[in-house]
């Protein structure tokens, strides 16, 4: 990896970002490397700022959150309105703080689209049409959200590659902006980059895939075993909010439902999450600033970046 080398005249602080697809090891090694450097986190995992959802997006642990300090982990209720653009304001107005306290800050998370928005910034997009949006949110009630899925994928298929195609407030956004602008919503993300008042290193953790797939798989497993299933029935009634769509609790509900047993609800939990690493790792890799490397690797090439950029 080549860096140029810079001065203590030009040097910004600098943002970190750890990504990766779910199970990839981003927790650990954010950790040992904020640790290393003597700073802190900022989370970028999208479903784990709910304080109500736990076990089923694989938060750090107590002793984890202890270790170092994690910022927007059970920052929100499953309740609050939330979205990539107040996300964007949020942290880059902690970073503005953190800045002050900390020359190097880490980033850490798999939702590629809230890494992009701090990183880059999000583009202006034309606001909701009210009647086409409710449109939309009508044909997810009646046909659910596979009529969303199959309509993205026919109207943009680029974007629906690496889409969170669990997210229907992400299927809904994007479907009503091709419907009122008559373009891809794919096309209209420019990639414009916005000036930031730091700079940027950014790392995908690289796991083999069949090692993955078994990280995933075992991961449910221990999900299962520490109260998976007892937290969804707890959070039955409040099904229908948009939090509660994410992979490992949408699943769940045929099986309280009577729909279908508790062993394929949980096969279906694997596969979705198996599913949803694939297109992480197809977002990353669209991304050619990013840099590949094993977890193992990432405490000892970061330090070599930062000594040749003098920090």
């Amino acid at each position: 990896m080549m860096m140029e080398s810079t001065t203590a005249s030009t040097i910004k602080p600098l943002l970190i970002v750890v990504a990766g697809p779910t199970a990839s090891g981003k927790t650990s090694a954010a950790i040992s490397l904020a640790k290393s450097l003597n700073t802190e986190i900022v989370s970028c995992d999208s479903r784990q700022f709910y304080r109500e959802m736990n076990v089923g997006t694989a938060k750090p642990s107590l002793q984890e959150l202890a270790e170092v300090k994690h910022h927007f982990i059970d920052s929100l209720s499953i309740f609050d309105r939330y979205d990539v653009s107040r996300f964007e304001t949020d942290t880059l107005n902690l970073l503005d703080n953190l800045f002050e306290k900390f020359p190097v800050v880490i980033l850490c998370g798999g939702s590629g689209l809230y890494i992009d928005a701090v990183v880059n910034g999000i583009d202006i997009l034309p606001d909701p049409d009210v009647d086409v949006r409710n449109n939309l949110k009508a044909i997810l009630k009646e046909k659910g959200i596979t009529a969303l899925q199959d309509e993205l994928k026919r109207i943009d298929p680029e974007y629906f590659g690496f889409v969170d195609v669990s997210n229907p407030t992400r299927l809904i956004r994007a479907i009503e902006v091709c419907y009122t602008t008559g373009e891809k919503f794919s096309q209209l993300r420019t990639g414009y980059k916005k000036q930031r008042s730091f700079d940027t290193l950014k790392f995908v953790l690289d796991i083999p895939r069949d090692e993955l797939y078994t990280r995933i798989n075992n991961r449910v497993d221990d999900m299962v075993a520490n109260g998976l299933i007892e937290e969804v029935r707890s959070l039955l009634q409040y099904r229908n909010l948009t939090a509660l769509k994410a992979v490992g609790y949408q699943e769940l509900f045929p099986f309280f439902d009577g729909e279908c047993s508790l062993e394929f609800a949980i096969e279906k939990i694997k596969t979705h999450t198996r599913r949803y690493a694939k297109r992480q790792i197809t977002w990353f890799k669209r991304d050619d600033s990013y840099y590949w490397l094993q977890p193992m690797e990432l405490n000892e090439t970061v330090h070599g970046c930062l000594q040749n950029l003098s920090y």
